[in-house]
């Protein structure tokens, strides 16, 4: 019941809502948030001049219409709004579109809140080589429905177990965030060139897309 209500109130909205996005360099105001979050220090790979913060629509869990934010590296900017405006057109549910800097820069609490992200200037779990995050050209969606799976076959993320399995139950938000391999949401990305780590062979990182 909770899928037909969802869908009832994603096709009203659908027919309502327009996309919104704007693209700016990172202020004053930005900058402190990254900073006093966590998310940038000295000696990150890449300098927030080539950084663009990004506000862009996006239909949440229950089917309103949000506004959230990511930043990305100036490069990707255009084209990660043009990959959200067909993400909104096509009625996927993000749960929620935040910096990451909300969460102290910590990846581990972002994801236990469901959060999409982006930038966030930190190594790759485990070694000291930096992330594709950490310049600004990877972004993560929806990644307690979409989990990171270790060569073990299992998520350290306890509400991501029950999405270990690839397959729809339901019509519901949760299960339609599923990204897979043929959806349109996952085409979205993949069509302009980017790498899903839902491909990936040793590991599964089904949230994680990036752009090399």
């Amino acid at each position: 019941m909770r899928g037909v209500i969802f869908l009832l109130l994603l096709s009203m909205a659908l027919q309502a809502d327009s996309f919104f996005s704007k693209i700016s360099s990172i202020d004053s105001t930005i900058k402190a948030r990254m900073i006093n979050g966590n998310s940038y220090r000295s000696g990150c790979p890449v300098g927030l001049e080539d950084l663009r913060y990004i506000r862009v629509s996006h239909y949440d869990f229950e089917g309103n219409c949000k506004t959230g934010e990511l930043i990305v590296h100036r490069s990707i900017a255009q084209e990660t709004v043009d990959i959200f405006r067909d993400l909104f057109r096509m009625g996927y549910p993000i749960r929620k579109m935040e910096l990451v800097s909300n969460y102290n820069g910590s990846d581990y609490n972002s994801i236990e809140a469901d959060n999409t992200s982006a930038f966030n200037c930190r190594f790759i779990g485990g070694t000291n080589k930096w992330s594709n995050h950490a310049y600004g050209k990877a972004i993560d969606i929806n990644p307690l429905e979409n989990p990171y799976v270790g060569t073990n076959g299992k998520t350290v993320h306890k509400r991501s177990v029950c999405y270990l399995k690839r397959v729809r139950q339901s019509q519901a938000s949760t299960d339609l965030a599923m990204l897979l391999p043929y959806d349109e949401a996952t085409q979205a990305f993949k069509k302009r060139g980017w790498i899903w780590g839902g491909d990936w062979y040793s590991i599964k990182d089904y949230q994680h897309f990036e752009k090399r």
